[in-house]
């Protein structure tokens, strides 16, 4: 192994920030930089090599490639995770247009919802996999949340708590049980795991995770962070009265002062319970 491929990999395996599936996502981005920078003739390197022509000639190769701009702003975010890490955060640029790398807009008109019928789900044979899919469309959580969710801890009746250690950003998050629907998948959930978790007792997390994949590929399942969008368009027409842009409903320059604060806070609300901090970010589930 290279150095600069080993060096990256122990670094990650130091400092493990954020969910398990962030810190997977991570390590992959940043071996597939190290050989992309192999590959351009940059040979020798150390984590602490990192230049600013590194950074340049990365970029350049994303653009050649035409990645997706959100793909490349989140290598970039990568890249300086990997500068801080090594105290070089000066070979990159503070501001992503330096590199000519645009804004990425939220906003969309396109929904992305997904949702799981009874049938599809009567498809996966782990019950336990079964159990998260619906969870994820009961109560828009991720995938890994799902997994790791324990119902006798979460589930405090009129809410479920989400423990940090389940959560992107180790934040603990609360969401209501507002409908019976929610309680039934909840009570399932609780016969199902006990005082355990989602995570049969004799598997751990990473086993359950190509448990889940291999479950909902041979289902034909995909694109299952679909259901969060389902989720939040759900609950936006809860709290308004109206439906979200993105599944016909008025965009906010048609709305009166008194439907704007009411949309503010919805989407306030639906942020907060999606476990993001800006409101901003809604209009990628509900469009603007």
């Amino acid at each position: 192994m290279r150095d600069l491929n080993y060096q990256l990999k122990k670094l990650c395996r130091q400092c493990r920030e954020g969910s398990y599936a962030t810190q997977v996502k991570r390590e992959r981005m940043l071996t597939l930089m190290a050989n992309q920078l192999h590959e351009l003739g940059y040979r020798g390197m150390t984590a602490r090599s990192l230049k600013p022509k590194h950074v340049e000639a990365l970029v350049e190769r994303w653009f050649g490639q035409e990645l997706s701009i959100g793909t490349i702003k989140n290598r970039m975010a990568v890249i300086r995770w990997w500068s801080h890490k090594v105290d070089k955060q000066n070979v990159v640029a503070r501001a992503n247009e330096h590199y000519g790398i645009p804004d990425r807009r939220f906003v969309t008109n396109e929904s992305k919802a997904k949702t799981v019928t009874p049938l599809e789900l009567g498809k996966v044979r782990d019950e336990h996999v079964r159990t998260s899919l619906e969870l994820q469309q009961a109560f828009g959580l991720r995938r890994e949340e799902a997994i790791k969710f324990q119902p006798s801890f979460a589930d405090r009746g009129d809410h479920i708590l989400l423990k940090a250690s389940w959560t992107k950003g180790g934040k603990e998050r609360v969401i209501p049980v507002r409908t019976e629907g929610q309680r039934i998948v909840l009570d399932r959930a609780r016969r199902l795991a006990g005082f355990g978790s989602l995570i049969p007792s004799h598997r751990n997390y990473v086993h359950q995770l190509r448990i889940y994949e291999g479950n909902t590929l041979r289902a034909g399942l995909s694109r299952m962070h679909g259901l969060r969008h389902a989720y939040a368009q759900n609950r936006y027409t809860e709290l308004t009265g109206w439906k979200p842009p993105v599944n016909g409903g008025p965009d906010s320059k048609s709305l009166s002062p008194e439907q704007r604060e009411i949309d503010r806070e919805a989407r306030l609300t639906i942020s907060r319970e999606l476990g993001h901090e800006r409101e901003a970010v809604s209009t990628a589930y509900l469009g603007r």
